[in-house]
């Protein structure tokens, strides 16, 4: 009982932070929850509830989506799911994060500085980061910052940012969720009695960011995916040479 409430109140933190900036809910859930039940159990548990915050926030007004930057990249995910798989046989996991960690900090400080949020980025760069996503969300468990890093640089409001990236967020974690249901992770009874206490959980932290989301202005919320991707850097690189 105790256990499926520290569980709970996870899935709470990290749909919060995922309910107001579109991403990041697996830089805090994972790393916690792998104190209290294994890592293979925690990610089984919590991609039921990554896609469930997906969904909230996907559909949530689907109309704000920008269908253009989502059909770009749709392709490269599934191009980038397929060329994750062969990167996991063969890529160092250690080596990998340390270099997208890497990545990722150097551009979160590039973005904290007064001038990066004023380019807007080609078109082009979807494949890039649908690519990125589609390798990460296999490789590392976490497929998001890629798509914050391209659609951050895509001149959208914040309701069309959180839209999009909702959308291709439900892209990777549904892939991602296909992949442990194949091999055999989702079909542990343990962890969907967990998840009667985990997902509505992380639907009320949905619930309660809507209310914060409101609040914040569009380059607040950009700061916020900056700090996000600041703390996911650093996370990366601190694992890869621990």
């Amino acid at each position: 009982m105790i256990e499926a409430a520290l569980l709970a109140a996870i899935a709470f933190l990290g749909a919060l932070i995922f309910g107001v900036t579109g991403f990041g809910a697996a830089l805090v859930t994972i790393p916690l929850a792998t104190h209290f039940v294994p890592l293979k159990f925690a990610l089984a548990l919590f991609v039921l509830a990554d896609l469930a915050a997906a969904l909230s926030v996907g559909l949530e007004n689907p109309k704000n989506a920008v269908r253009a930057e989502w059909t770009r990249l749709v392709p490269m995910i599934l191009v980038g799911t397929a060329l994750g798989v062969t990167l996991l046989v063969n890529l160092p996991r250690a080596a990998g994060m340390l270099l997208l960690g890497a990545f990722v900090l150097a551009y979160a400080v590039f973005t904290l500085l007064p001038h990066a949020r004023a380019r807007v980025v080609s078109p082009a760069w979807a494949w890039v980061a649908g690519c990125a996503g589609g390798s990460t969300s296999t490789v590392f468990g976490a497929c998001c910052r890629p798509y914050a890093i391209y659609l951050s640089q895509r001149g959208l409001t914040k309701e069309q940012f959180r839209a999009t990236l909702g959308f291709a967020t439900m892209t990777s974690i549904s892939l991602r969720l296909a992949a442990f249901v194949l091999t055999g992770l989702l079909l542990d009874p343990d962890v969907w009695l967990r998840a009667i206490a985990v997902v509505p959980a992380c639907l009320l932290g949905i619930w309660v960011a809507r209310r914060i989301f409101r609040r914040l202005s569009r380059d607040a919320l950009m700061r916020a995916v900056a700090v996000l991707l600041l703390a996911s850097g650093a996370s990366l690189i601190f694992r890869a040479v621990a």
